[in-house]
């Protein structure tokens, strides 16, 4: 046996061990395969349908291919004025704006709310934590019509900003910021800081934000999830056609598909569907570890 296959070995952890017997890893297998199938059904199918024509996504099997392939002309057709509603690589580009900037400031808002209530006690801040955590328990829905009279006020409807804003503050985020500080940024570090003069923003700088750089992606990664996948805000602050992101944009177009007023529109569509979710998919991978890191430091935390 190899070394390598040797350190495997060791590092594998008997079922019995977990209390679960040969029987039911096998039943938990068998539902892990299944559920993964599920999730990755919906993918399988626009990747094989974003190569058909009209006639073929209606009239063959949904999960196989059929000729003409026309994958290629389908992408290329994205860049075109293809609805009369507006133009996809402008609402790329939106989403793209709205997800960087909204994650990146949601991000840091977090870590610096985290910070404060994970090293800094006042009176009624467990209250106060308590109070940001319950705004989890309203529905948006609830919040659509107060949230279009304050923008229609302060001159926010049809302005990036209206949807910048609201993304920068992750509630979320902030919970998962000061479980990790709680558990991750020694508090005699801290002090041991303030004892040598360093200042607060300094200590949060040099100390917190390296020490909490799984928690920065976990949140970086939920919150460009949830911009991007974001429809109802955009929905009731954006009128004009160019300020659409891909959500609301590929509804237009679906609308458009529906009445059957452009020809070809439904491979076009699933095409933009395929291409809406793959950036997606690429910055998972890419933060994946990071990620896991940080779910697993909550869950064990939290």
């Amino acid at each position: 046996m190899s070394r390598r296959s040797k350190t495997a070995a060791v590092d594998q952890m008997p079922a019995r061990l977990y209390g679960l017997r040969n029987g039911s890893t096998v039943i938990l297998t068998i539902i892990c395969l299944l559920f993964g199938a599920f999730v990755l059904a919906p993918l399988l199918w626009l990747l094989i349908n974003a190569t058909k024509n009209q006639a073929n996504v209606y009239g063959s099997f949904g999960f196989w291919f059929a000729g003409p392939f026309r994958l290629f002309q389908n992408l290329a057709s994205l860049g075109q004025d293809i609805s009369g509603a507006g133009i996809f690589a402008s609402w790329l580009g939106n989403t793209l704006l709205y997800a960087i900037v909204g994650a990146v400031g949601a991000t840091i808002l977090s870590a610096l709310a985290g910070y404060g209530f994970s090293r800094f006690q006042f009176r009624g801040a467990n209250a106060l934590f308590f109070l940001v955590m319950a705004t989890l328990l309203v529905p948006i829905t609830s919040l659509a019509l107060p949230l279009f009279l304050v923008y229609a006020k302060v001159g926010l409807v049809n302005s990036i900003w209206g949807m910048i804003l609201p993304s920068m503050v992750s509630v979320v985020g902030i919970y998962l910021m000061r479980t990790y500080i709680d558990a991750s940024v020694p508090k005699e570090l801290i002090e041991a800081a303030r004892i040598d003069g360093a200042s607060e923003l300094r200590i949060f700088i040099r100390i917190a934000l390296p020490l909490s750089v799984p928690a920065l992606m976990t949140v970086l990664l939920l919150t460009v999830v949830a911009v991007w996948n974001n429809y109802f805000l955009p929905l009731i602050i954006f009128s004009k056609n160019s300020l659409y992101p891909l959500t609301v944009g590929l509804s237009s177009l679906s609308a458009a598909a529906e009445t059957g007023t452009k020809a070809d529109l439904v491979p076009i569509l699933i095409a933009g569907g395929l291409v809406t979710v793959l950036p997606l998919i690429v910055l998972f991978l890419l933060l994946e570890r990071y990620f896991r890191a940080g779910a697993l430091q909550g869950s064990l935390t939290g």
